[in-house]
C-alpha cells in the first residue's frame, strides 16, 4: 500500500494481569500471543514501525524475537491498573521524537489480546481511513446486544434500560449495531498528542467478523481464540488441499 504517511503501530503489553497471569505471552498454539500482533502488523505493508510498549523483560525479549522493536522500558507510572492508554501511546510517540527524532503522521493502537486479528485486517482499515480522509478509526463487530432489548433488575422488577418507542420493536425491525472490538484503532498522530483523544470529528469503522474478533481477558477467552483459530486453520488447509 502506498501511502505518503508515516505509520506508527504501537502494541502496549505491560506485565501485570489479573484475569489471566502472563497473558501477553501465554501461548496459542505454541505461539506467544503478543507475537500474532507483531507479525500481522510486519506484514500489513502499512506500517513504518511496530513498537511494543512493555514493562517487563520478558515481554521485550520475546517481542525483540518476534520482529518488534522494543527501544524502552515503560515507566513504572505507565504500568498501572490506572494507567491510560492515551498516555501509553503518547510516550512512545514522543520517544521517537525527542530521542530518536522520527516523526510519525498515523499511530495504529494493536492490541495483543487480539490474536486473530490478521495483516490484511490492519490493511484494510488503514486503506478505509486514508480513503476517507478521516481523523480516526476503530474496529468493530456485529453486536448480539440491543440496548432496547437490556432490562435492570432491581429487587427482583425488571424494567428498561433505554425507555422510547424503539423498545417494544422486534429484534429482526431493530437496526444493526456495532461494537467496538479492541483489535485496531487508528488516529491522526496531533489529534492523539494535542486532543488527547483516539477519536476525532471525521470517525470510521472497519467491521470484523465475530471469530476474528475475540478479544482475550481470562481463560475462557484464549479458548474462544483456539477454537477459532482451529476452525480458520482447518478451512485454510481444505482450501489449499482442493477440498472445498
Amino acid at each position: 500500500m502506498m501511502s505518503k504517511h508515516k505509520c506508527l503501530a504501537i502494541i502496549p503489553a505491560r506485565g501485570g494481569s489479573k484475569g489471566l497471569p502472563g497473558k501477553n505471552i501465554r501461548l496459542l498454539h505454541d505461539k506467544p500471543l503478543i507475537q500474532y500482533s507483531i507479525e500481522a502488523a510486519l506484514n500489513s505493508g502499512c506500517v513504518d514501525e511496530v513498537v511494543v510498549s512493555t514493562d517487563c523483560k520478558e515481554i521485550a525479549r520475546v517481542s525483540g524475537q518476534a520482529g518488534a522493536a522494543v527501544p524502552f522500558i515503560r515507566p513504572d507510572e505507565l504500568a498501572t491498573d490506572e494507567a491510560k492508554s492515551i498516555d501509553v501511546l503518547k510516550h512512545a510517540v514522543e520517544f521517537y521524537e525527542q530521542t530518536q527524532n522520527q516523526f510519525f503522521d498515523v499511530i495504529m493502537l494493536l492490541q495483543p489480546t487480539s490474536p486473530l486479528r490478521n495483516a490484511m485486517d490492519i490493511k484494510e482499515a488503514y486503506k478505509i481511513f486514508l480513503d476517507h480522509q478521516a481523523d480516526s478509526l476503530q474496529s468493530v463487530t456485529l453486536s448480539g446486544v440491543q440496548p432496547y432489548l437490556l432490562r435492570e433488575m432491581d429487587n427482583g422488577r425488571l424494567t428498561p434500560y433505554l425507555k422510547g418507542e424503539r423498545e417494544h420493536l422486534r429484534r429482526q425491525d431493530l437496526k444493526e449495531l456495532h461494537a467496538l472490538n479492541g483489535a485496531i484503532y487508528i488516529v491522526k498522530r496531533d489529534l492523539l498528542i494535542n486532543g488527547d483523544t483516539l477519536i476525532g470529528p471525521n470517525n470510521c469503522g472497519y467491521i470484523m467478523p465475530k471469530e476474528r474478533s475475540v478479544d482475550i481477558d481470562d481463560e475462557f477467552d484464549l479458548k474462544m481464540a483456539e477454537l477459532f483459530w482451529r476452525q480458520s486453520n482447518h478451512k485454510e488447509s481444505l482450501q489449499w488441499e482442493g477440498g472445498i
